[in-house]
């Protein structure tokens, strides 16, 4: 007995700070991305997630099966109170296989700890996400009617629109590099998928549109953005090549007062009035300029009409006539019947 205890001692003790490491430590590979100008620098990498040897781009899936691999950003964020907007834009690539293919997902606080066992894109079983999944499987079950489609997933693997790229000259899992926008308005409430070649320019017209609340899906809740595929037997790869996340925080006043009016508001009333001033002097110079042309313009065509209706006389040289008197003997003949009589 004494000889157990003494040989189970050290057991016990390292078990103890195996268990220490694993749950306070992040994820190693999160590391990797720190100095990566492709991604934002607040990104853990989980699961099969990985940046291999002399290689810039996270890798989701390995080998064996099943596989599935997650990049989750660090830093949550909330729809409740100013209203919030983001974009987000990442360049990705599918190889041939069976596999799920991508997605982009909004989940709640730790699902980062459960997503590996939960099938498709790790969100079976969940009761509350936005996906914008890439996917690569048909599945008629789920809505899946062909194996290149993009969906928009709200609490359901059952997508609630899909965009079909049969019709397009992309493929999703040919192993050429793509890359997507997504971005959500909250004034309009409008989400937008727009994707492109890995060279092309950001297309003018989304591929993929949804009308949706994110605020009141959401409410007061921590939201986690992420990137995630999962590969059924193994054969297929997944690459994330670059990621980067925004989120726009829209005054209610359209900025017409900063953002903690009890901070700078001597300066923020000074520069206020400067404004004025400039703003009156500005309309000052420009309404004089305007006047002033407006009388020129006045002043010309009066010029013009009146010189069009104007008599002016004629200067003539009048030389007067020579008169002169002359005498005119004056013959009058008598008719000879008077003479007769």
């Amino acid at each position: 007995m004494a000889t157990f205890s003494i040989h189970s001692y050290p057991f016990s003790f390292n078990l103890q700070i195996l268990i220490f490491l694993f749950f306070t430590a992040k994820p190693i590979s999160s590391f990797a991305l720190q100095n990566n100008p492709n991604f934002d620098p607040y990104i853990s990498l989980f699961g099969d997630a990985r940046v291999e040897n002399g290689s810039s781009n996270v890798i989701l899936t390995r080998s064996h099966a099943p596989s599935s691999g997650l990049l989750l950003l660090d830093k949550p964020f909330k729809f409740v109170g100013e209203p919030v907007s983001f974009s987000t834009e990442f360049t990705f690539s599918l190889s041939p296989g069976n596999a799920d293919g991508l997605a982009l997902v909004f989940v709640p606080n730790g699902f980062q700890t459960r997503f590996t066992s939960q099938g498709s894109f790790g969100l079976f079983g969940e009761n509350m996400y936005l996906g914008i999944e890439f996917d690569t499987q048909k599945d008629d079950k789920v809505g899946n009617f062909n194996a290149n489609h993009i969906g928009i997933d709200i609490n359901s693997l059952e997508s609630i629109k899909v965009s079909n790229l049969s019709s397009s000259s992309m493929v999703l899992n040919n192993g050429e590099p793509l890359k997507s926008w997504v971005d959500y308005d909250s004034s309009s409430k409008l989400l937008q998928v727009r994707l492109s070649t890995f060279d092309s320019k950001r297309p003018f017209s989304p591929i993929l549109t949804y009308s949706i609340d994110l605020l009141e899906m959401w409410g007061t809740k921590d939201v986690f953005v992420g990137i995630i595929s999962t590969s059924i037997n193994g054969s297929s790869f997944s690459d994330v090549y670059s990621w980067r996340f925004r989120v726009r925080h829209v005054l209610n006043s359209m900025h017409s007062l900063p953002a903690n009016p009890h901070k700078d508001s001597d300066g923020f009333r000074a520069g206020k009035n400067k404004f004025c001033a400039f703003t009156f002097l500005a309309g000052l110079i420009f309404g004089t300029g305007c006047g002033a042309l407006f009388a020129f313009v006045v002043l010309f065509m009066w010029a013009i009409l009146v010189s069009r209706h104007s008599v002016f006389p004629v200067e003539c040289q009048v030389s007067p006539e020579e008169f002169r008197y002359e005498m005119v003997d004056v013959v009058v003949e008598k008719d000879n019947q008077f003479d007769k009589n």
